[in-house]
């Protein structure tokens, strides 16, 4: 496998005697959009923030594209930031802002790179509005372009669709879609089906550890496991345990049926098409079909 863009190598933050993380580690592959999952209290902010370059460990290291997250400039240009409580200047022009900011960062073309960024976030408009006149989620959105100028390789992403309407939530999830493969994303978020829905990884923390590090395939057990909602009748579990590939097959509270596979002896899309097929012949009713369990049920069951 090829070097990680980030690497967390048991980390530890305390502040005075409290220790808000606890021997952490997990590495974020190049191109990937990442997940920091876990409760309030649970060390995401702070892992965040070290993986910012904010705050240092107190023992371990986070490297960033091979440098060292704690010393000072090392990030300059390789990382963008979105805070999850950003607050804009109120007084300043969104665009000079911007401008300003872009230039504190060294980028040769500062104002250009501010215009571009507020495109990619869709509000050319706000180029000359005060900061203070703007809406919760065009602030959001301008502190986001903010993170996205200079098309830094990594961008770390906290609670970014938090407080948005749906409409604009909907628009922030498809750029950072477009966003994943030309850069590293780390999003860190409270919305479970949000980050189900976009990360490829994801680290769950709970009290300060590590509970889990995996693919959102493994973690969700999409690689080895769907479930069938019945509507009506009963299935022939011998029957589905004996297809090729199947090595469980149970009737799981309220109705769901669920197969277990392995994916190595049969494609989850083959064995689906042959379990679905068989209930219909059998006079069975189902209403959906979705593989593995979801991202909210996993968390709650390991934190």
């Amino acid at each position: 496998m090829s070097t990680p863009a980030i690497r967390v190598e048991r980390v530890t933050k305390q502040f005075g005697p409290k220790t808000a993380v606890n021997d952490v580690s997990f590495d974020v592959q190049a191109g990937h959009c990442y997940g920091l999952i876990g409760p309030n209290g649970a060390g995401k902010t702070t892992t965040f923030s070290m993986m910012c370059g904010f705050l240092s460990p107190t023992s371990g290291r986070i490297e960033v594209l091979g440098a060292d997250a704690s010393e000072p400039g090392a990030l300059k240009k390789k990382v963008g930031v979105l805070p999850q409580d950003a607050v804009l200047p109120p007084l300043w022009p969104v665009g000079e802002l911007l401008t300003y900011w872009g230039s504190l960062s060294g980028l040769e073309q500062p104002e250009a790179e501010a215009r571009r960024a507020l495109e990619r976030v869709q509000l050319p408009e706000t180029w000359g509005v005060q900061a203070g006149a703007l809406s919760h989620g065009m602030a959001k959105r301008v502190a986001m372009a903010q993170a996205l100028m200079g098309s830094p390789p990594v961008i770390l992403l906290d609670e970014p669709t938090a407080g948005l309407d749906p409409k604009i939530a909907a628009a922030v999830r498809e750029l950072i879609r477009e966003l994943k493969g030309q850069h590293t994303l780390v999003v860190s978020s409270h919305n479970l089906q949000e980050l189900e829905e976009l990360c490829d990884a994801t680290a769950i923390l709970d009290k300060g550890k590590l509970v889990r590090a995996a693919s959102m395939a493994e973690i969700t057990g999409k690689a080895a496991e769907f479930r069938v909602q019945l509507a009506k009748g009963s299935p022939p579990l011998e029957e589905i345990a004996k297809l090729t590939g199947c090595t469980q097959a149970l009737l799981e509270p309220n109705q769901i049926l669920a197969v277990h596979f392995d994916s190595e002896q049969v494609l989850a899309e083959q064995l689906i098409t042959q379990v679905v097929g068989l209930l219909a012949q059998r006079g069975v009713l189902l209403t959906a079909v979705w593989r593995g369990k979801r991202l909210e049920e996993r968390v709650l069951a390991l934190t």
